[in-house]
């Protein structure tokens, strides 16, 4: 049963706030929307953290542009390089207060610089169709106007926080990771901003994830003249593909996606160059361990075919984060909130991963489904739910009064989570 939330006059009177901020909320999406952040799209993803240090400095604290480390790029002819990432934006305030909170978000998108989807539109009154509108341009606005509110509370000083919106969730945070585990580690709870489903229900229990790229080398040769002195990069990474799908269904719960394979080139040349991509989810860190151990022996299988070399890059990403304990108290505390506002928050199991996973991993319990409500994330038809910005923002502030005031008790949760992780 739902303990029952009761509001005091401060606390109404910063949703009060949030309510008067619905238009510019809106406005403020727009802005940032129509603006391409894709997460290879350099110029963009500046454009974009420009708009954020504008935005969250009403806020105070100290902002930082957290450099990160560059990330390991395969391309399609197998040369393999490193790439630079953008910073990350980074605000402290109140490091020394006594509840410690991080909040986590992204200003990477999915779709390239060149996509054809580039603006919004409106579908009707209340759903607007636009990249990142959901995720999670929408989610930073509900994020930056629950702080507000928070800094409205006398209590405000009780709550340090660091809020870390990083370029590159959306390719796997491999540079934002680390900082994130470490914000993890010195936080007491955290809270992410990915986007609810329309219904306004948030995710549980989440799946790990990992992303590699199998490059495989043969050697070119006239696929007419001497074929037989050929070896065929694109067979070998076939077979690998091939034998890494029949591993679906030996495992329950844990899935093997090959998404692509590049490589080859004109039709009379036996190709010297392949690059398999795939996708793995587990469940906890035994599937894990399992999945690292094929993965050694298929790599190995694959470079003793006659000629060929085979080397693999990526790795797990994200760690599982399943419902202990500690997360469902995360998610009580969510629900409390909810119903002072007249919302039944649900919650389901996913397969999905996202920022709250690194989190998890540091053991820092978290919700990471508080930002607004939305759909079709990832496609063209993304939308969200406008009249979510300021209901999905009075969820946090109402969160972040109660940890505050201690009638949440943040230190709760960690406690948990240490005897968890």
């Amino acid at each position: 049963m739902t303990a029952k939330v009761e509001l005091n006059a401060d606390e109404r009177a910063a949703l009060d706030w949030i309510d008067t901020c619905q238009d510019q909320m809106v406005t403020t999406l727009c802005d940032w929307v129509n603006i391409n952040s894709g997460s290879r799209n350099a110029e963009g993803l500046e454009a974009m953290r420009g708009r954020l240090n504008t935005a969250f400095s009403a806020l105070g604290g100290e902002v930082r542009a957290e450099a990160l480390k560059p990330t390991i790029v395969v391309e399609k002819n197998g040369e393999v390089h490193e790439h630079a990432v953008t910073p990350s934006f980074h605000l402290i305030q109140r490091p020394d207060a006594p509840v410690k909170i991080v909040l986590t978000g992204h200003h990477d998108t999915v779709f390239p610089a060149d996509d054809s989807f580039q603006s919004w539109v409106m579908r009707d009154d209340n759903i607007m169709n636009g990249p990142g509108a959901a995720d999670m341009k929408g989610g930073l606005l509900v994020m930056l106007h629950a702080l507000l509110a928070l800094e409205r509370s006398p209590l405000k000083d009780q709550i340090g926080y660091d809020i870390l919106i990083s370029p590159d969730e959306e390719i796997g945070s491999q540079g934002s990771g680390p900082i994130l585990h470490e914000l993890g580690l010195k936080a007491d709870i955290g809270m992410t901003y990915e986007p609810a489903l329309a219904d306004g229900s948030l995710a549980g229990a989440r799946k790990g994830s990992g992303n590699w790229s199998l490059k495989v080398s043969g050697k070119a040769a006239h696929a007419g003249r001497e074929h037989h002195l050929g070896r065929n990069a694109i067979v070998a990474a076939s077979a690998f593909a091939h034998a890494l799908d029949d591993l679906n269904g030996q495992r329950e719960g844990v899935t093997f996606n090959v998404a692509r394979i590049d490589g080859g080139g004109p039709p009379n040349v036996v190709p010297a160059n392949a690059v398999v991509r795939f996708n793995i989810r587990v469940k906890d860190a035994d599937d894990q361990a399992w999945v690292l151990s094929n993965l050694e022996r298929l790599t190995a299988d694959t470079a003793k075919r006659d000629g060929i070399s085979a080397e693999m890059f990526g790795g797990f990403t994200r760690p599982a984060k399943p419902m202990t304990p500690a997360n469902a108290k995360m998610f009580e505390w969510t629900k409390a909130a909810g119903s002072a506002l007249g919302l039944d928050i649900q919650w389901n199991a996913t397969g999905g991963v996202c920022e709250g996973n690194n989190l998890w991993a540091a053991g820092c319990p978290n919700v990471d489904t508080l930002g607004v409500c939305g759909a079709d994330i990832h496609s063209h038809e993304e939308i969200v739910l406008l009249d979510s910005l300021t209901e999905r923002a009075k969820l946090s502030a109402i969160m972040l009064m109660k940890f505050a005031a201690g009638e949440f008790d943040a230190k709760t949760a960690r406690k948990l989570a240490r005897r968890e992780t």
